[in-house]
C-alpha cells in the first residue's frame, strides 16, 4: 500500500485574500415595507450607508443606501449645489457616513416604504472569491458593496472601502 502525500499548505504570503478574509460577517438587514424614515434612522444608528433589503418571507430582494434615500429626498434637485444631502454624491464609496452627515439629510418622502427607492439589483459573491476579482465586480458594476454568501446564505458584506483598506494595511 503507498503512503499518501500529505497536500503542502499554503504559507500564508502564498495564500489569495479572498471575500472570506476582508468581509464584515455582521450584515444589517432591512424590511422592503418600513418606511424611508425608519430606515434613515437606523443606517444613522448603525453608521453605515447601506443595507440588504428582504422582504417579509426573509428573501433578499435589494439594497438601499444613502444615495437612494438622497435621491428620493432631491426628488429630482441638484445634489451637488449643497443642498440637502449634498454630502451623500461626494461619498463615492459609500464607507461609513458620519452621524452629522445622516443628521442633515431632509428627508422629504420620509413616509414611502423602502421598496419604493430601493435598488433591486443585488451583486453578491461566493466567500472563497480573491480580492482582485472581488474589485473588478465592483467597478463594473460601478457599486459600493457586495454582499458574501455561503452555500446561497448571505454570511457577510464587503464594501469599497473594505477594499482601501488592505492597500493601507499592506504598508
Amino acid at each position: 500500500m503507498k503512503k499518501q502525500k500529505k497536500p503542502r499548505l499554503a504559507r500564508d504570503s502564498d495564500r489569495k485574500v479572498t471575500a472570506g478574509d476582508v468581509m464584515n460577517p455582521s450584515v444589517i438587514t432591512v424590511r422592503d415595507d418600513l418606511t424611508v424614515q425608519e430606515v434613515a434612522a437606523l443606517l444613522t444608528e448603525k453608521e453605515i450607508t447601506g443595507a440588504p433589503v428582504i422582504d417579509l418571507r426573509g428573501k433578499l430582494v435589494g439594497v438601499v443606501s444613502v444615495t437612494d434615500i438622497a435621491a428620493s429626498a432631491a426628488e429630482g434637485a441638484d445634489l451637488s449645489s449643497g443642498g440637502s444631502g449634498s454630502n451623500f454624491r461626494r461619498h463615492d464609496l459609500e464607507g461609513r457616513a458620519s452621524r452629522g452627515e445622516l443628521r442633515d439629510l431632509h428627508v422629504e418622502n420620509a413616509g414611502l416604504p423602502v421598496r419604493d427607492i430601493m435598488t433591486p439589483t443585488v451583486f453578491t459573491v461566493p466567500e472563497n472569491t480573491p480580492v482582485p476579482r472581488l474589485a473588478k465586480t465592483m467597478i463594473s458594476g460601478r457599486i459600493h458593496r457586495l454582499l458574501v454568501t455561503r452555500r446561497g446564505k448571505i454570511v457577510g458584506i464587503i464594501t469599497a472601502l473594505d477594499l482601501l483598506k488592505l492597500l493601507v494595511d499592506r504598508k
